[in-house]
């Protein structure tokens, strides 16, 4: 296991660390942008918001090469930054390819400063320990990913409908509310994407089976525990959304629920192992 340093990466600091920093300013521009159209209350229908998709795009490509630079050219064993960087990429790039069939760019809002805030980090950090490659790690570790991006544009999107319905039995549905899509419109592609995104999540844990040994060796058993749990919750939401016709509030806390098991069986221990013990066995 070889440790690589700030310093040997050098030559290449000035390009990942200048490519990361454009990259969140991009998207913070876009992030700003869709704030002021929605405090105005300029419905997405009347507004395609293009130079807004086109910023958030050109700074997912130089988020991807922070990535690539960082990550797959020398392939790692991801460590929490650069996990959580590849998560925002992929959730930017969800957004990006939604929003070419739906009106969904507002949920740049929220997206667009997550993925800001993970290319920054992961520029800050670009330690990582190196090891040899192996074929179903590689798949395992790109499913997960996957997985993780689909159900987290899913719980955002459960965020906004509970919003939205708030806002609505408040009696208060002006302001933003009115520059959203409809709520069956975000209901309807929350479910999509839990749709999809339970069909991941399960081949995740599959592809999974094969590491059982190495899973257990790195005392990661509670990341595939809380992963069940989650893809339990999302598939008892899914059957009582088909048998009783579950939506609004009870949806929305079902996806959050769920995400929320899923964020903390990987995000959630890496953060633990890698940041607060290290920095307390540092201290």
């Amino acid at each position: 296991m070889i440790k690589q340093s700030i310093g040997e990466h050098m030559d290449l600091g000035i390009n990942f660390i200048t490519s990361g920093v454009i990259a969140s300013i991009l998207y913070l521009t876009a992030a700003v942008g869709l704030g002021q159209l929605l405090r105005k209350g300029v419905s997405c229908f009347d507004n395609p918001r293009t130079w807004i998709k086109i910023v958030g795009a050109a700074g997912l490509i130089f988020h991807g090469y922070v990535i690539y630079v960082l990550v797959i050219e020398q392939w790692v064993n991801l460590g929490f930054f650069h996990a959580l960087s590849i998560a925002g990429w992929l959730l930017v790039l969800l957004l990006e390819m939604t929003w070419l069939l739906r009106h969904v760019g507002n949920l740049g809002i929220i997206i667009f400063p997550i993925a800001a805030a993970t290319v920054i980090m992961q520029s800050l950090n670009p330690d990582a320990t190196i090891q040899s490659a192996s074929s179903e790690l590689d798949t395992h570790i790109f499913i997960s990913m996957l997985a993780y991006s689909l159900l987290g544009v899913a719980a955002i999107q459960a965020m906004l409908l509970a919003v939205q319905e708030r806002h609505l039995r408040n009696k208060k549905p002006g302001g933003f509310i009115r520059a959203l899509p409809p709520m069956n419109e975000v209901e309807n592609l929350m479910f999509q994407l839990i749709r999809g995104g339970v069909i991941v999540l399960g081949l995740a844990l599959i592809s999974a089976i094969p590491l059982v040994d190495n899973i257990l060796e790195q005392q990661r058993a509670h990341t595939a525990v809380l992963s069940v749990i989650s893809l339990l919750i999302f598939s008892a939401l899914l059957w009582g959304r088909a048998r009783h016709g579950w939506r609004g509030k009870v949806a929305s806390y079902w996806t959050l629920s769920g995400f929320g098991f899923l964020f903390f069986a990987y995000f959630g221990s890496r953060f633990v192992i890698e940041i607060l013990l290290e920095t307390a066995a540092v201290s």
